[in-house]
């Protein structure tokens, strides 16, 4: 699996509530993870799950409540977040670079994820499946301590969620936290369910 720095990495959530627009999505959260967790995040569509991976990622800000996350933080959601035209290892070099993430670690995230016969090809003629792929792959490359991964599974194939389950648990085994928001579990042991109710309040 690809390489990271070793560190000791934490999250923390308490009493958290967050509204957009006019709509409480989360209300009351409290969560905490040390290394080597993983955390599966479940719930109904529109429980919050998405957004509460949004505000550890520090894309969204807390209405009120306390986070607090050590370490570096990678998100993989809906957004692919690299550029369609690019061939898709230059396309995860950029991210690399500003991660400081080597060539080494970069080809075994496309390794990892059984993306290098796809190397050379533009992102934008990849599957769906390929560009779920390949957002995990950037992760996998940006050498962060705090993995979120929304809806991970969703688009990959048998081979594929078994080699996203070993990265995920290379990861905690290196002291990683994982935070997995997913409809079904993970097919691997977890630290910790989490289970969001109505209006994002922890059941």
């Amino acid at each position: 699996m690809a390489s990271r720095q070793a560190s000791s990495p934490s999250l923390s959530a308490e009493n958290i509530a967050v509204i957009r627009g006019n709509r409480l999505v989360l209300r009351g959260l409290t969560v905490a993870a040390r290394p080597g967790d993983i955390i599966w995040i479940r719930g109904a569509n529109g429980c919050g799950k998405s957004t509460l991976l949004r505000l550890v990622a520090g894309l969204l800000s807390a209405t009120s409540g306390i986070l607090k996350a050590e370490g570096r933080i990678a998100l993989a959601d809906e957004s692919l977040a690299l550029d369609a035209n690019l061939p898709l290892e230059q396309a995860l070099q950029f991210w690399a670079d500003m991660d400081g993430a080597s060539a080494a670690q970069r080809s075994a995230a496309l390794t990892d994820m059984d993306l290098q016969d796809l190397a050379h090809i533009p992102v934008r003629f990849l599957s769906t499946g390929q560009r779920k792929r390949a957002s995990i792959a950037r992760v996998l490359a940006s050498k962060a301590d705090i993995w979120l991964l929304d809806e991970p599974y969703n688009g990959l194939d048998t081979t594929s969620c078994a080699r996203l389950d070993q990265a995920i648990i290379a990861h905690a085994a290196s002291r990683g936290i994982v935070l997995v928001a997913a409809h079904q579990p993970p097919s691997i042991n977890v630290a910790h369910s989490l289970v969001l109710g109505n209006q994002g309040v922890a059941a």
